[in-house]
């Protein structure tokens, strides 16, 4: 039992803010292209995205795995983020700090989502068996989410002057 609940219904919880954060977070990121910044959406993206690492750390421990350093290096990535957004208002250097912690926090929350997707999918576990995935067709996924984020990244960069 994990905070009163089964763990098969605590995953579910993890799983759904986790996918709520991930949808408010590629909304927040075409966004950012247009110089619209979303304060609400954002919270929502800044909050879930926070609560899918902290929720994390709450399954059975067995020891420190690849998720709990990619949860670990999210939570300060996240914190940068919120202080760039909410303490230092995005002033001067802040917003590219803000626009990179906040953008990579999501793409490794979108990263961790193609491994368990390969991990929970038949159909991607045929593709690339193991754990973690392995193989040609894992690999170019992942290449595909990393390049497609390095240009997204680098756009919202480059374009997000909120007024």
């Amino acid at each position: 039992m994990v905070l009163g609940m089964s763990l098969s219904a605590f995953t579910t919880l993890h799983v759904v803010i986790s996918l709520i954060a991930i949808l408010a977070g590629l909304i927040v990121m075409f966004g950012m292209l247009g110089s619209n910044p979303m304060p609400g959406l954002t919270a929502i993206f800044l909050l879930f995205t926070i609560l899918t690492s902290a929720t994390g750390f709450l399954f059975p421990f067995n020891g420190v795995t690849p998720g709990d350093v990619v949860g670990a290096l999210s939570l300060v990535l996240l914190a940068i983020a919120c202080i760039a957004l909410y303490v230092m208002k995005l002033s001067g250097g802040w917003r590219w700090i803000y626009v990179m912690t906040a953008l990579i926090s999501l793409y490794l929350n979108v990263f961790v989502l193609v491994i368990q997707s390969f991990l929970k999918i038949p159909a991607l576990t045929a593709l690339a068996p193991g754990n973690p995935p392995t193989g040609p067709v894992f690999a170019v996924v992942q290449g595909i989410v990393l390049v497609f984020f390095v240009v997204m990244i680098i756009g919202a960069v480059r374009r997000f002057r909120p007024a």
